[in-house]
């Protein structure tokens, strides 16, 4: 059979896997930060009454700029942001894909701190953008004087922030974020996937954008939107960082289907958002849990816990797995993740742990990984 050693395969794509969470069909899915509910009945009815509509048009191109998305996507984020500010995509994925595509590419680079959000790397190297990173401070921390410490060596052309940082649940202070955008040569991308779980007035870094053109700010709706199969991410940036990703998107990238069902999802925005309290009620559960296992629980914004002193990752996450409760393995030393679900998947996580699980004493007054 043919091999990719056969094809004429890019030097520097060679040796490389995609993309690798496991799909695996388990009564407890808690590996990749999903919503655990469904949209709501009611909310459902009007995405599919909308589709419907868009149905009847749909053999005509639908609208290149998704207007009414971005309108919708500027008043739901608000911050005085509007249409001439948004831009979407087929998830946050191709956001980032869109901003490598237009501020990296060969000859040039990105800067992330990780452990971070995986696809920042991954899009970078299929961009043909050069990946460097730096380390983290104790605590998966980042301040101000460890980002600019890293800016200054490195004069990235794109640097990238996650807050909250996946997996490990902690934020990006903004005071570190203003100091390494005015220390960063380039672009500074803020993934803020996570932003409706963080703790009530939270501030968010849409608070920074104004003034500062090389700022962006990307949401999606794959968490608490509960949309992550309808795949739609967006970002908030200067108008004219929105004019340079029209450089490089394909045309028409957004189905008008995917624009119908976006748009029902936000107009029913305080709906949708309830699941998010649950999630942050399991999430807290989860880290009392654990706690009372005797592992050790990161504080996070997000809907998901890193959790250490687990004595052999694999073994547990393979135990898990048998008893059929998937989580993700991110090979960080003694560490696993597991994403917020329903009670009674909280309950399942945690019966099964107790099962498999053998803490060993943290490592959490230890500094971050490199």
């Amino acid at each position: 059979m043919t091999s990719l050693a056969d094809l004429p395969l890019r030097p520097d794509l060679m040796g490389r896997s995609p993309y690798g969470a496991p799909q695996l069909h388990v009564p407890v899915a808690l590996n990749v930060n999903e919503n655990a509910h469904a949209v709501p009945e009611e909310v459902a009815v009007d995405i599919v009454q909308r589709i419907a509509v868009a149905l009847t048009t749909v053999n005509r191109y639908p609208d290149r700029e998704f207007t009414e998305l971005r309108q919708a996507l500027a008043a739901y984020l608000g911050h005085g942001l509007d249409a001439d500010r948004i831009w979407a995509a087929n998830g946050s994925n191709e956001v980032i894909q869109h901003v490598l595509q237009a501020f990296g590419g060969p000859g040039r680079s990105a800067l992330g701190f990780p452990p971070t959000y995986s696809m920042h790397a991954n899009i970078a190297l299929s961009t043909a953008t050069r990946w460097v990173t730096a380390k983290r401070d104790p605590e998966f921390r980042i301040t101000a004087e460890t980002a600019v410490a890293a800016i200054e060596r490195e004069q990235p052309d794109v640097l990238f922030f996650c807050t909250p940082n996946n997996p490990t649940g902690t934020p990006v202070p903004l005071q570190t974020i203003e100091a390494a955008y005015d220390a960063a040569p380039g672009i500074v991308f803020v993934d803020e996937a996570y932003a409706e779980f963080m703790p009530a007035g939270a501030p968010s870094a849409l608070t920074l954008l104004p003034g500062r053109e090389r700022l962006i700010v990307s949401r999606t709706m794959s968490k608490a939107f509960a949309f992550a199969g309808a795949r739609v991410g967006y970002l908030a940036a200067d108008p004219a960082v929105v004019d340079a990703l029209r450089l490089v998107r394909l045309p028409y990238h957004l189905s008008a289907l995917t624009q119908a069902a976006a748009l029902g999802a936000l107009a029913h925005a305080p709906v949708m958002l309830r699941m998010v309290r649950d999630l942050c009620e399991q999430r807290d559960r989860m880290a009392e849990g654990l706690t009372g296992l005797g592992f050790h629980v990161w504080q996070s914004w997000g809907n998901f816990l890193l959790f250490d002193g687990v004595a052999q990752p694999s073994t547990t996450w393979q135990g898990l797995l048998d008893r059929g409760v998937l989580i993700r393995d991110l090979d960080i030393p003694g560490s696993l993740r597991v994403s917020a679900g329903t009670s009674e998947e909280t309950d399942a996580f945690l019966a099964a742990l107790a099962q498999v699980g053998r803490p060993v004493p943290s490592t959490a007054s230890v500094g971050s990984p490199a």
